[in-house]
C-alpha cells in the first residue's frame, strides 16, 4: 500500500525534478503563488511555502512585482540536490526493510532487479 505523500511534498518535489533535470531552464517563469494554487486546488500558504523552500534552495528566486523564475542552477549545486534527495529515499527504504527483516542480500537483490528493469539491461549472472 503507497503511503500517500502531502501535497506540499508532491509540488515541492515535482518542481524540483523539472528543475534539476533541466525540463524548466534558468529564467523561465513559473505560474504566480495564487494561480498555481487554484490550478492545484491547494491553498496560497501551501505553494508559498513551496516557492519559499525552492528559493531557500536556490532553485528560483523573485522578483518583486514580476513573479518567481527558474534560478542559473550550478551543475554542482544541482548534482548536491539530487544526491541528497536520493539518499533520503532510499534510506527511508533501507529503514522499511530493515523492520520488515528483509534481509541486506535480499534488499540488494531486489535494488539490482529494478535497476536491470528500468534502465533494461539484462542481468548478470548469479543475481537475481
Amino acid at each position: 500500500m503507497e503511503r500517500p505523500e502531502p501535497i506540499y511534498r508532491q509540488i515541492h518535489d515535482q518542481l524540483q525534478n523539472l528543475i534539476l533535470s533541466g525540463q524548466l531552464t534558468s529564467g523561465t517563469p513559473l505560474p504566480s503563488i495564487r494561480s498555481l494554487a487554484q490550478n492545484l486546488s491547494c491553498s496560497v500558504i501551501t505553494t508559498r511555502r513551496v516557492y519559499q523552500d525552492l528559493e531557500n534552495e536556490g532553485l528560483i528566486y523573485t522578483k518583486q512585482g514580476k513573479g518567481s523564475f527558474v534560478a542559473d542552477v550550478q551543475v554542482d549545486q544541482a548534482e548536491q540536490l539530487k544526491e541528497e534527495r536520493i539518499t533520503v529515499e532510499l534510506m527511508s527504504v533501507i529503514e522499511q526493510s530493515f523492520q520488515l527483516h528483509i534481509s541486506k542480500e535480499q534488499l540488494e537483490n531486489i535494488f539490482h532487479r529494478l535497476l536491470h528493469e528500468v534502465y533494461q539491461q539484462p542481468l548478470e549472472k548469479g543475481e537475481k
